[in-house]
């Protein structure tokens, strides 16, 4: 079994609370309401500046030139790509990039991107790498879940860009870069000994990305 794998199966019941949340259900029938939404949208906006940051302390944080790369690329395709488009998603939601960067940060943004930084802060460049991965693979394996529901790609699902744009090659290569990034830091830095922390990390993670669902779920 995998590093990753042996995360996700000592936190089953955190994981399936996250990666099935009736917050991810909804979008894929199309029946969440256009609030909750555009709350999530906002916030995962904020997230996205936090991302880069926990990105940036992975730059400060990696042990070889190698990895300070991999993070560099990291913090690029977030603030160069990935806050463009969902820029872009946003506007299709009536919402301004001065509603963005205006928007008073969510508990629930605050408490997950907090422990990420915290975590890589007193930990090593694994450490963080834990406390990133229900985010960056938990999206993959959503996506991919949702986009398989008969409603997904509907024209009148209007969630469909969100699910196709996760689901789609791209960011499915992110998410599989992203993991054998995490088994390679495993295979160096893992040790048995070390193992019953990073699950700690991981589920802790895991717990916080399901209540930034549940913070969108309550706008409803």
């Amino acid at each position: 079994m995998s590093f990753f794998e042996r995360l996700k199966t000592a936190a089953s019941a955190e994981w399936r609370a996250y990666t099935e949340h009736p917050f991810t259900n909804a979008m894929a029938d199309g029946s969440l309401p256009e609030a909750a939404f555009r709350h999530y949208l906002v916030q995962d906006y904020l997230f996205l500046i936090e991302f880069a940051r926990a990105y940036a302390l992975a730059v400060y944080k990696s042990p070889t030139l190698a990895d300070m790369r991999e993070a560099a690329a990291g913090i690029s395709a977030i603030l160069d790509v990935e806050m463009d488009l969902h820029i872009k998603l946003c506007a299709g939601w009536r919402l301004s990039p001065a509603d963005l960067e205006h928007a008073p940060p969510a508990v629930e943004m605050l408490a997950y991107t907090r422990y990420v930084l915290d975590a890589g802060m007193r930990g090593d460049l694994l450490s963080l790498k834990v406390a990133l991965a229900p985010c960056v693979i938990g999206y993959a394996e959503i996506a991919t879940r949702l986009a398989a529901h008969p409603h997904a790609n509907a024209s009148t699902n209007p969630y469909r860009v969100w699910i196709a744009e996760y689901a789609g090659a791209p960011y499915q290569e992110v998410a599989a870069k992203a993991r054998a990034h995490l088994e390679a830091l495993a295979d160096r830095y893992a040790t048995p000994a070390r193992e019953a922390e990073l699950i700690a990390i991981f589920r802790e993670a895991t717990r916080l990305e399901a209540d930034f669902w549940e913070m969108g779920w309550r706008v409803r």
